[in-house]
């Protein structure tokens, strides 16, 4: 099959590999129809390249049919319409019978001291090939695969069941956003477009974008959201301030993480870690701080004295500087964490299955491109080049 392959930083490409095969009883093989890619998947392009081998195949946002399922696969069938969770879970240990996908600990990567795993997401998250790709092996099928139905409907209105939307709506649930306030989200790429929707859809009085990029900025002022430019605004926070009362946001998200604009220090340290010997570059992600925090901070300054911060955006560097007396003498509360996707497909499913689209679900991809194309299609949305927000890209294409 085709697939999307790492071949260094920076340098994706796509290649013949073998076909994947069932593996265990509870494994399935899905032909994908439709594969997104996320901006974490930039930070394997272009910061945690030495957790990968060359040739692992790259992608964690992915639907398409059932082509074979093991014995043990339940009652997902050949034929399914099915979109896959980027988490892999089991559904029966104790932190999914918590509600805590992310954190199963049948698939946890103990070696690694990390969570679930993930699909296409390096030798952090297990090293599981991902979806990038024309055949996908789905292991833990018997509990992770959305049946959606097969009714004709293009792939955009589920795909993002895989990430973006139970990503987006948990980083909602978290900011803890009171009845009828205010929440601001920093960064308006793909999770903080439809964290804003969902904000706006569950009740806040006032959604505030944060971004600098005006196809982002245009994209959501179409759905309502308030907009601050802060490429074009001195004092972000004294920006926010002024349209809530002086007071700031009762809840922010940080929908990001660890490229953000702005923290060109850390910019510098990231380049330095990706061009070090593999161990030597881990161990200094693992050891010092490199994450570029600006829109951690931005969101720790927008909201308000006792307010919630919900951080979504991916972050690396283990010992990254905050700013704890801020922190502190706010009041404030943090929540965060890798989504746990299978929570919340009951919330999710009726909204994007509902022909009126109240999430705007078919107005986030920005491209559609075959599969083929991927390469240019990294460095184009690394680049934000060409009004690029979305990607999805199609291995039936030619």
């Amino acid at each position: 099959m085709r697939a999307l392959t790492w071949q260094g930083r920076e340098n994706v490409s796509v290649e013949t590999v073998p076909d994947p095969t069932i593996q265990h009883p509870t494994d399935a093989i899905v032909r994908v129809t439709s594969t997104a890619i996320c901006g974490s998947d930039l930070h394997l392009y272009t910061v945690l390249g030495m957790y990968l081998d060359k040739g692992d195949v790259l992608g964690h946002e992915a639907m398409g049919v059932v082509e074979e399922v093991g014995a043990g696969t339940g009652s997902l069938a050949v034929g399914d319409r099915v979109v896959i969770p980027f988490n892999i879970s089991c559904g029966t240990c104790w932190m999914c019978a918590h509600g805590l996908f992310a954190q199963c600990e049948t698939t946890q990567v103990r070696d690694q001291g990390t969570g679930a795993s993930l699909f296409g997401f390096s030798k952090l998250y297990g090293q599981v090939p991902g979806g990038q790709a024309e055949y996908l092996r789905v292991p833990q099928a018997q509990f992770g695969p959305i049946v959606v139905p097969a009714d004709g409907a293009p792939d955009e209105r589920y795909l993002f069941l895989s990430d973006v939307l139970p990503t987006a709506w948990q980083a909602v649930e978290y900011a803890d956003v009171p009845a009828g306030g205010t929440v601001a989200v920093v960064g308006l790429g793909p999770i903080g477009q439809m964290a804003a929707r969902i904000a706006a859809h569950r009740g806040a009085s006032r959604v505030i974008g944060l971004d600098l990029v005006p196809e982002r900025l245009e994209m959501a002022r179409r759905h309502g959201i308030e907009v601050i430019d802060v490429g074009a605004v001195d004092d972000v926070a004294g920006a926010v301030r002024e349209l809530t009362g002086g007071r700031g946001v009762d809840s922010s998200i940080d929908a990001v993480g660890m490229e953000a604009h702005g923290s060109p220090v850390a910019a510098g340290a990231q380049r330095f870690a990706g061009l070090l010997p593999d161990k030597v570059g881990a161990a200094m992600i693992e050891k010092a701080g490199v994450d570029r925090l600006a829109a951690l901070l931005n969101a720790f300054d927008v909201v308000r004295r006792g307010g919630t911060v919900s951080i979504v955006g991916v972050y690396g560097g283990a010992v990254d500087p905050i700013p704890m007396m801020q922190l502190f003498d706010k009041g404030l509360t943090l929540r965060m964490g890798q989504a746990n996707v299978k929570r919340w497909i009951d919330d999710l499913l009726p909204l994007v299955s509902d022909a009126a689209d109240p999430l705007g679900v078919l107005d986030l991809r920005t491209h559609r491109i075959a599969l083929e194309e991927a390469p240019a299609a990294y460095d184009m949305f690394q680049k934000k080049a060409d009004g690029c927000i979305k990607v999805v890209l199609d291995p039936a294409a030619v």
